[in-house]
């Protein structure tokens, strides 16, 4: 049994006409079935009752804006502690979900009053929403950027279609009287999240993070809205309307669909090149140098062209030209252009198993999401490289560890000690990381002086500070062997590395031959 004319949701032509007996059965049964399926699955809907259970919750009240209230601080709370329990307690109030869903409705049935009432009270939400959100963060001590709010800082495609399949769910809940699945769909599509993440980004002058859960935001409220939308058609709703209406319906979900679709592409795209590229790299540094050899330290920037790659490497071979081979392999691995510096460590066989420990450590290490702490970060290696006078790309910041690293300029007629205080500076200028400032190959040994007995302490320190920063080791020539023992001995102790040389003449140092290290 089917409906009467107007209670059929999609304007459906009547199938009799005079070329009927032209027709086969089977055609004529296939053409029937979306009119006999929109029938029994509008069978038994209270379409007014539904209509006026949207108008009583979707529209501004005292109980709206107290609910909007509680779930932003919850919301807040969530992200800066994090804490995904917390956060699934806020998704639950879910105050903004009933006014998308009006929207969505009003859309659905072109009833312009209601269209107005929910866009009001959804803009005054969210705006209730951010502005709670900005005050709270302005107060609060805490404004690191953490893993729960990095997380809505960079939606994706993922993103629009968990917000289509969830409105789909959503939609046929509140007409099937389905409560517990509005549940469900409350914590997947998170709403109030993503605007306080929104309000963070103002608090913190913060574009980036800003920029991209407003993304998120607008993708779950269009989505959800558009995508009710039809489904309320799909039921009834807006029966009235003509095929011209539907086909404008129609029209508006798939521009705006397709307009969501094109920065949340890129942002997949941006996302799977990044996991490609951190693979790629791993792989390339481990082809490219000898078994045995492990990777200590490495930082890709992804966000410029050409594409950063820095690294540090434990080998127990150095390889000469590595950063021009790796360049070329990545080259043709990314098929993008490749800036590559490689810093390439010495050790020994038998210290494998120390280097594989301290590169388990730094696996693990938590990197901070690149909003603040990248505009920290810039911020210190520009005062940095200032300081030493070197160009600002020569100079590398290792987050996991904190430290910045760069090679000092030459500078005619400065010691070793001057070079040190250089590197104090550089500390002292960069707030929150360790300025490591290695003095130029060329640099003026110290002199060590052994004076009734006693070394000089001071010189020590110095040898044992360039021996570190340089990575070489230092010959102690002349004196007696039990001096020159004693003075490589020192530079150990303070850091450096160090061996007695050559018997004859006064106590110097000299860098000891590549080949021989």
């Amino acid at each position: 049994m089917g409906l009467p004319r107007e209670t059929v949701p999609w304007p459906v032509a009547d199938l009799r006409h005079d070329g009927d007996a032209d027709i086969a059965p089977t055609l004529k049964r296939l053409l029937l079935l979306p009119r006999r399926w929109l029938a029994t699955a509008t069978r038994g809907v209270d379409h007014d009752g539904i209509l006026r259970q949207i108008a009583d919750e979707a529209g501004w009240s005292g109980r709206y804006v107290f609910l909007i209230v509680i779930s932003a601080a919850i919301s807040l709370l969530g992200l800066l502690m994090p804490s995904v329990a917390v956060l699934i307690g806020a998704m639950l109030l879910s105050p903004l979900m009933m006014p998308i869903i009006g929207l969505g409705f009003g859309i659905a049935t072109l009833d312009f009053h209601e269209i107005r009432r929910a866009a009001t009270a959804l803009a005054l939400g969210s705006v209730i929403a951010v502005t709670m959100s900005v005050v709270l963060i302005l107060l609060s001590p805490v404004q690191t950027i953490t893993s729960e709010i990095a997380g809505r800082t960079q939606p994706t495609l993922f993103d629009l279609l968990v917000a289509l399949l969830s409105a789909i769910a959503g939609g046929y809940a509140l007409i099937r009287g389905r409560g517990g699945t509005v549940v469900g769909v409350a914590i997947a599509i998170a709403l109030m999240p993503p605007l306080v993440v929104v309000g963070f980004g103002i608090a913190t002058w913060n574009w980036v993070v800003f920029s991209g859960a407003l993304l998120l935001f607008l993708t779950n409220a269009i989505t959800i809205a558009l995508t009710a939308a039809l489904v309320a058609r799909c039921y009834g709703f807006g029966s009235h309307l003509s095929p011209h209406h539907t086909g404008w319906q129609l029209v508006l979900f798939a521009v705006a669909i397709g307009l969501l679709s094109v920065p949340l592409g890129a942002g997949l795209r941006r996302i799977a090149f990044e996991a490609v590229a951190q693979r790629q790299v791993r792989d390339a540094l481990g082809d490219d140098f000898p078994p045995g050899a492990r990777l200590s330290q490495v930082e890709i920037d992804h966000g410029i062209d050409p594409v950063r790659v820095r690294a540090v490497m434990l080998t127990p071979r150095i390889e000469p030209d590595a950063d021009r081979k790796l360049a070329a392999d990545l080259r043709r691995r990314l098929a993008r252009a490749v800036d590559v510096h490689i810093d390439q460590v010495r050790i020994s066989p038998e210290n494998g198993a120390v280097e594989a420990a301290q590169i388990a450590r730094a696996g693990h290490g938590e990197a901070l999401s690149a909003a603040t702490a990248a505009r920290a970060r810039d911020r210190a290696v520009a005062d940095v490289a200032m300081i030493v006078g070197a160009a600002p790309a020569t100079v590398r910041a290792d987050e996991p560890a904190r430290t910045i690293r760069a090679t000092a300029a030459p500078l005619p007629g400065l010691t070793v000690a001057g070079y040190r205080d250089l590197e104090r500076r550089a500390d002292a200028a960069a707030a929150g990381w360790q300025a490591i400032v290695a003095p130029p190959d060329d640099v003026a040994l110290p002199v060590v002086a052994i004076r009734s007995g006693v070394i000089d302490d001071a010189a020590l320190g110095e040898a044992g500070w360039v021996s570190a920063r340089l990575a070489r080791t230092l010959l102690v020539d002349g004196a007696t062997l039990r001096q020159r023992t004693a003075v490589a001995a020192g530079i150990v102790a303070r850091g450096g590395l160090a061996a007695p040389g050559r018997a004859g003449g006064r106590l110097r140092l000299r860098w000891m031959p590549p080949a021989a290290e």
